[in-house]
Order: C-alpha cells, then structure tokens, then sequence
C-alpha cells in the first residue's frame, strides 16, 4: 500500500522485522482465530478483534478506539470483506501513532541551538536507561557530534560505573562526582563541563525510584532548574524509558513518570524478547506522547528512530497468509 512507504534502509528494517517477530506471531494468532471461517466483518469477528488486541497488550482503551474506528468504516463501505480487516487495522494504529509523533526531531538530527541539546533521561531502574543512553551515545557520536554524559543516578555505584564504561566505549565524556553527590550539581556540571568545550549534546542520566513520587518531582525539578542557570531551555528532551517486555506494567510506569515530569518523548526497550511489543501503540495512545525510540537488539545501531509505519508494516501483513515464516 502507498500509505506505507520504506522509510528505513533494508537492513534496519530487517532488524525492525526480527526484533517484532514474537510480537507479530502472537498477535496474528490471535486474530487468524477471530477471522476463522468469517467471509464478511461482522460482530463476531469484532468481538474477537476486540479480545485479540486486548491481550496483545494494546490496552482496554486503546483498543475500544480501534474498534469503534473500524466498525465505523465498515458501516460506511459497500463492502464488509475480511480482506479489508488487515488493511484497515494496519492504518488504524498507525494513524494513532503518526497523530502523537509531536513536533520533535524524527531522527537523530539534532535542532540547532544556543548551547548543547540536552536530554534528560528517566525510567526506574533495570528498564534499560543506562544501555539506551550509551546506545545515544554511540549515534550521535558516529555522526560526528560531541557528547556529554553526566551521571545524576547518584545513589547507585554501579550504575555510575556502567554508565562510565558504556560513554568510554563510545567517545564520549563523561561528568560524575561519585556515590551519594547532589544529582543537581553532576547535571550542572555536565552541562557547564558541555559548554565549555561547545559540545552538542549532553545526556543526563537520573535516579529510576518511584517509591516517593513527591520526591521524585522534587528532584526532577531541581536538576531542570539548576541546568538552566547555565542554558534557558533546556533539557530540550526529557525521555521517559520504559521496558516493553513488561506489558501493562510499563504503562503503569508511564503513569507514574508522566504525572512526576513533563515527559517530551518515549523510548521502549526489549522489545526484541517479547510478545507484548503492542504496548507501544497503547502507551503511546493512552498518553499522546510521541514514541522517539525502540530496542530491537543488542547492538548499538539496534535502538532504532521510531517510524510508526515501518512499525505498523513490521507488526502486522497486509492479508492475512502473506506472513513470511521467522527463521
């Protein structure tokens, strides 16, 4: 279909492909039952669309707007075929996901500024901050750009540690002041330590508790306010990273961090290692905030820019009996 175009080179959509494998293997299960013997899109078939979705990891609400979408469409068409189904699904949720893309970069360009471009990541611990981050790292500093790292996760060493390793292997520099330090003061230094050697990006790592949302938005808002008495504006990007082998506990997560910060963008990881890579659509729908990234792999080219149709095109064929066998 022309709605979908090839946006990716072969190869990264090939990654893309594999990383969502599970996921488009269970999904098509489940909706291969729904269409079982159906001719025409009917209420039964959208009943068993509806349960598909659901536990997919779509999500409740999410997955009520699809059907009420598609139902609508099928009022209107002249024909109710069950060919239709996939093609519509497919535009459906990549429509949602392209209305909440937002007005930032859709690749790793980086805006020009006055000062570095900053990003502030969040997430609790274990979701995959730190290999995002050296991931970022790695990006952006294969396209020439000079980074800062600052290591505000002051309360674990090894955090500290790993980040440390993971910004060294990738070139770039890295600001800390050890265990137990003020993440405010390590944020400012990054961005100050960034300014003076006119770097263009700096990436902030924070503290992933959510045991105290109060105090998490306490600190959250320190760091903001302390960086930006060095740069206004920034950070320009505060990513939220979720892992998305969590299903429904990641947007519950969402919730959490959303109502503690201003979250500008999403980065699912793990994505390669489940079934329940449909939480991207619904956390993405749930909050209206743009996915900016996806792990589909280990390696550091595997966190890909995320295109909603690329996704869409990998998560779902256009009829069904086109999915091509998994190796």
């Amino acid at each position: 279909m022309s709605f979908f175009k090839r946006l990716f080179s072969s190869e990264k959509k090939e990654t893309l492909d594999r990383g969502l494998a599970r996921t488009k293997r269970g999904v098509l299960e489940k909706l291969s039952r729904a269409v079982l013997g159906k001719k025409d899109i009917d209420a039964d078939v959208l009943e068993e669309l509806e349960e598909a979705l659901i536990t997919s990891d779509i999500g409740v609400g999410t997955t009520t707007r699809i059907i009420q979408r598609i139902e609508e469409r099928t009022s209107r068409e002249s024909s109710k075929s069950i060919d239709l189904l996939l093609p519509m699904l497919r535009e459906e949720i990549a429509g949602m996901l392209e209305a909440h893309r937002g007005d930032g970069p859709t690749d790793l360009t980086i805006p020009a500024t006055d000062g570095p471009y900053v990003f502030l990541i969040v997430g609790v611990n274990g979701v995959g901050k730190t290999t995002t981050i050296g991931k970022l790292c790695h990006q952006f500093a294969s396209q020439g750009l000079q980074v800062t790292v600052g290591a505000a996760d002051t309360f674990r060493a090894a955090a500290v540690d790993q980040l440390r390793v993971w910004t060294e292997r990738a070139g770039a520099h890295f600001v800390s002041q050890g265990q137990d330090a003020d993440p405010a003061a390590v944020a400012f230094d990054a961005v100050q330590s960034a300014v003076a050697k006119q770097h263009d990006v700096v990436i902030i790592d924070t503290a992933g508790r959510l045991h105290n949302k109060k105090h998490l938005m306490d600190e959250l808002s320190k760091i903001k306010r302390v960086m930006q008495k060095l740069s206004p504006g920034v950070p320009q990007e505060v990513l939220l990273v979720l892992d998305g082998s969590t299903g429904q506990n990641a947007l519950e997560q969402a919730k959490q961090f959303t109502a503690a910060t201003e979250v500008s963008g999403l980065v699912l990881t793990k994505l390669d290692g489940t079934a329940r890579g449909g939480v991207v659509i619904g956390i993405a729908e749930e909050f209206k905030i743009p996915v900016r990234f996806i792990g589909v792999g280990e390696q550091a080219e595997d966190l890909q820019v995320f295109n909603a149709m690329e996704f869409v095109d990998s998560l779902l064929p256009e009829q069904f009996g086109e999915e091509k066998s998994e190796a």
